[in-house]
């Protein structure tokens, strides 16, 4: 009994975001029953492409790509301002493509064995929390970078170039903040600290080579979402059930809960009439506040339950991923990454972790609200 009751208790810490999301869609289904209307509650493309791209991450993380790239070019670093620039850049650059929980789960772990390795451990709560900031910042200037993002895509018509173009000057300023936070440590000579990663064989690097560019023309709606998702899922079930095993579907099926929830709240005309109202002309701080309360997925899916205000939810929610340790789920993976390997460093991760959330978070605000008055 003990032991049932231990791990119910885990699944609730581990997956906090998906049990309040099932109980909110189950409340609001019995305040509006379920009727024909529930099935256009749930964007299908965006959880088919989001699916289909999870799996393809997960193959390429199995194939040791990331690792590999990373240990090839921490062996051109000799100082640990160097080491230090690698291992918060690459989270930055690879999470455009690869999404901030993928690009954290696998340099974080990474990360800290480099820095051990260079005897630089002084400097791994620093580094953790520059890489966690760079995942969550650089994985919003593409549509693929995180999840949030995809259903934006998906639900506004945006084109790829015109989500990344609103998205640029706040990339641009995160990565000159980025920068300047690294010399806020001591740089000094170090040994080679590079890596012998081994990469997977032709298979295992080429499904995921030949499916992220299938992914990439259904971004384009040149392949429809459910067909690339059906194909992948009859590919995996032959070929690769463990990249299958690992795709987060706790993800999904808190999309699809949260879809139900805000369906069905948006439904109901009083509560429609005040959110639509507290929303107008404040679409873009309101997704940073609830960000930083629900997380930057559920308030970007709650949103456009009541706004279509594309580009102001996609600023908010992207720039509301920075302040909370919650405000984005990803930076959850450094947390746990620290509590593991320093224990006794976790109240010193999280003072370091708010201290530079709230700075790159107050900066950004205000270049928004800068080119808001231009």
């Amino acid at each position: 009994m003990k032991a049932v009751l231990k791990k119910v208790v885990t699944f609730l810490r581990q997956e906090t975001v998906l049990v309040a999301a099932i109980i909110l869609a189950v409340v609001s289904m019995c305040i509006v029953p379920p009727d024909r209307a529930y099935a256009d509650y749930i964007d299908w493309e965006t959880i088919c492409l989001l699916f289909s791209l999870m799996a393809v991450m997960k193959g390429f993380q199995r194939a040791g790509l990331f690792s590999f790239l990373a240990g090839k070019l921490l062996k051109k670093a000799n100082t640990s301002l160097k080491v230090c620039a690698v291992l918060a850049f690459l989270p930055f650059v690879l999470s455009m493509l690869i999404t901030n929980d993928v690009a954290l789960i696998t340099f974080v772990p990474f990360g800290l064995i480099v820095l051990k390795r260079a005897g630089l451990q002084k400097l791994s709560i620093h580094v953790v929390v520059l890489q966690t900031i760079a995942a969550n910042l650089g994985s919003m200037m593409t549509p693929m970078g995180n999840p949030q993002n995809l259903y934006l895509y998906n639900i506004s018509g945006m084109s790829f170039g015109e989500l990344m173009l609103t998205m640029l000057p706040y990339g641009a300023l995160a990565a000159v903040m980025l920068t300047g936070s690294l010399f806020l440590t001591r740089s000094e000579a170090v040994t080679e600290v590079g890596t012998d990663e081994k990469l997977g064989n032709a298979f295992r690097l080429g499904w995921p080579a030949v499916a992220f560019v299938l992914a990439v023309l259904s971004l384009f709606n040149l392949i429809p979402s459910p067909i690339l998702a059906a194909c992948m899922l009859v590919f995996l079930l032959i070929a690769d059930r463990d990249s299958l095993k690992k795709v987060d579907y706790s993800l999904l099926i808190t999309f699809i809960a949260l879809f139900i929830f805000i369906g069905n709240i948006g439904r109901i005309p009083e509560f429609r009439s005040f959110l639509s109202g507290i929303l107008e002309g404040r679409v873009m701080i309101m997704g940073v506040a609830l960000s930083q309360i629900i997380s930057n997925v559920p308030a970007a899916l709650l949103l456009t339950g009541f706004t279509s205000e594309w580009k102001e939810i996609l600023i908010g929610v992207n720039l509301g991923g920075l302040g909370t340790l919650i405000a984005s789920m990803a930076s959850l993976i450094s947390y746990k990454a620290i509590a593991k390997e320093y224990p006794n460093a976790k109240g010193k991760y999280i003072l370091r972790f708010t201290i530079f959330n709230v700075a790159f978070l107050g900066v950004l605000i205000g270049l928004y609200y800068l080119i808001a008055a231009l």
